[in-house]
């Protein structure tokens, strides 16, 4: 999903961050190839799948072209955990600033992976066989306990939740 150069480079400089000592580990794989991930030794051997866990797909869905299968995707890796495993991902969208996600999108089109905004309702569908946490799928600055809107939340044009399997 990325410059065929970049990944392997993040990739030896996060293994030479780690120490080894916890319980953290860094596995090579594309998204678009989900049971390579859960298929991968290392996170077989960090992960428990019979005890809930989190999956968080934040800000990666949306390079994620629609032939690619995002929502296959998705059920692919929720179908792998228990339940009473969680949800959260954050998606940018056209609903909410237009125009800005048309030029980002359009900035985007030469790139490897290019910007695939969605609507409300295709980025809800992620959340299939997930019971939504309130407030439910909203702008991610806008998605705090207190329910107060932080100044500048309008500028944000990226939708975030959190589902319960």
């Amino acid at each position: 999903m990325c410059n065929p150069g970049v990944v392997p480079i993040v990739h030896v400089h996060a293994n030479a961050l780690l120490t080894g000592t916890g319980r953290t580990a860094v596995a090579l794989a594309d998204l678009r190839e989900p049971h390579e991930i859960l298929d991968h030794p290392r996170v077989r051997h960090l992960i428990d799948f019979t005890e809930p866990v989190a999956l968080l797909l934040v800000a990666v869905l949306h390079f994620i072209r629609d032939e690619e299968d995002p929502a296959g995707i998705v059920r692919t890796l929720l179908d792998a955990l228990p339940a009473g495993s969680y949800l959260a991902l954050s998606h940018a969208t056209g609903d909410l600033r237009p125009e800005t996600a048309t030029q980002v999108t359009m900035a985007y089109e030469t790139a490897v992976s290019p910007l695939t905004v969605r609507s409300h309702p295709d980025i809800t569908a992620f959340f299939n066989g997930c019971t939504l946490v309130d407030p439910g799928l909203v702008q991610v600055p806008t998605w705090r306990p207190d329910g107060k809107r932080p100044k500048g939340y309008r500028n944000v044009w990226i939708y975030g939740g959190v589902g319960r399997k």
